[in-house]
């Protein structure tokens, strides 16, 4: 008789293991968006509303919607949607998951090929069920003062008396929750190269691996760069604690449009009146106002018009690039064909994934004694990426950068040979 798989009757260990992936995405989540909505003024809020704010921050994070209402009674209804995901609580949720996810145990015998699988289908079954809780916390209403007692009490008599709120959209949040999940797992999968894991699995880690690592460590540096950068802007600029905020909630959004924009990709967006209100960069929010509301092309040459030194963003991603095409090179050597190919395909499928998660959409609008139609919305900041310029692009450099430093790997004393990836296979897991 075949023993019990891993999953279906698992030890109270291996759920406590699970959940230990669980607490710790949603403890650096919860961290991290906390501190930056503390720096944007969220603390502040009416009625209490910080941990409805915060519970709503991290349904976002994981690609959740918000709507936010609000009404007048019997007189006034207004109504808004918010989609935007703050991608520094993201990229700390993700980073925290798959490092529990690949630890091994402490205590017992070595974990089995099956053991990886295993613990990622019991960590989904308890995040979907922490993200139910956080979608139905992440909702809050308060009711919005007229400015004096006297409008107070005639609304309260009128049944007009504003309220505002907001909630966590509880469908959304699951089903791009668990699509969160299991990229995280299958990315935690492709960079690891000690854990044993079932021959599918293996396979796939030696296809994809080279690809994703190479990707994965350009993202990240970017977010580092980004990072070096936004803690300058105080010390030059002032305003230590929006630009805060902006580094703990959307850090990798500025760092991945920048990426894009030095491959030569591109942005559609817009916002009305005066602006976006954050410290990002001058050049960006002059952008985004060109169009009045209309939707401007945010790309090199828009944003060289209002500061030439954007040209640098090039030389940076050429810089990257070919770093990353050289060290995959030396960690993984194949044939010169395959170093591009596959460093073009993921570059693409990393564009991708970035791109769309940049977007941003904010719709608001106003009915009052039914003048106007709630739901056309009467203004929108918008903005979202060109993916099939984007991807193109990225798959071009991907090609040549790859290629590049297959040759400079080569070259360089100690470089890759073509062969295949050093210390895998299908039977056993590969050197750290």
């Amino acid at each position: 008789m075949n023993p019990p798989t891993p999953l279906l009757r698992p030890s109270p260990r291996a759920w406590a293991e699970a959940l230990a992936v669980v607490a710790a995405a949603l403890a650096a989540m919860g961290a991290v968006a906390a501190l930056g909505l503390w720096a944007a003024g969220a603390a502040g809020l009416p009625s209490g509303a910080f941990p409805a704010v915060l519970a709503a921050t991290v349904a976002s994070a994981v690609g959740g919607t918000v709507e936010v209402t609000a009404g007048a009674g019997l007189l006034g209804r207004t109504g808004a949607t918010l989609a935007a995901v703050p991608l520094s609580v993201t990229l700390a949720g993700a980073l925290a998951a798959g490092a529990a996810l690949l630890r091994p145990p402490r205590h017992g015998p070595p974990s089995g090929p099956a053991e990886l699988p295993a613990r990622a289908a019991r960590a989904t079954v308890l995040w979907l069920l922490a993200l139910l809780g956080i979608a139905r916390a992440g909702r809050h209403t308060f009711r919005v003062g007229l400015g004096s007692s006297l409008l107070d009490e005639l609304g309260e008599v009128l049944g007009a008396q504003p309220t505002a709120g907001f909630r966590a959209d509880v469908g959304t949040t699951l089903g791009w929750g668990l699509v969160w999940l299991l990229a995280v797992s299958a990315v935690a999968v492709c960079v690891s190269r000690r854990t044993p894991l079932p021959a599918p699995l293996m396979r796939l880690r030696e296809a994809a691996g080279p690809a994703v690592r190479a990707v994965s460590g350009l993202l990240l540096g970017y977010v580092l760069l980004g990072l070096a950068v936004g803690l300058a802007v105080p010390a030059a600029h002032g305003h230590p604690a929006r630009t805060a905020a902006v580094l703990l909630l959307g850090l990798p959004n500025l760092a991945w449009l920048a990426l894009g924009v030095g491959l030569g990709g591109a942005w559609e967006g817009g916002v009305p009146g005066a602006g976006i209100g954050l410290p990002v960069p001058p050049a960006l929010a002059a952008v985004l106002r060109e169009g009045g509301g209309a939707d401007a092309t945010v790309d090199l040459a828009s944003l060289s018009r209002h500061d030439g030194r954007a040209w640098v963003l090039v030389a940076v991603a050429a810089v990257a690039l070919a770093a990353a095409g050289f060290l995959t090179a030396r960690a993984f050597p194949a044939p010169l064909w395959r170093q591009g190919v596959r460093l073009a395909v993921g570059l693409a499928a990393g564009l991708w994934a970035a791109g769309a998660a940049t977007g941003l959409s904010a719709r608001y609008g106003l009915s009052l004694l039914g003048i106007g139609e709630l739901g056309t919305f009467g203004q929108a900041v918008r903005l979202r990426a060109l993916l099939p310029r984007l991807c193109g692009l990225g798959a071009l450099w991907g090609l040549v950068a790859g290629v590049l430093g297959g040759l400079a790997a080569r070259v360089v004393p100690g470089g890759g040979r073509g062969g295949r990836m050093r210390g895998t296979g299908p039977g056993r897991p590969g050197r750290g």
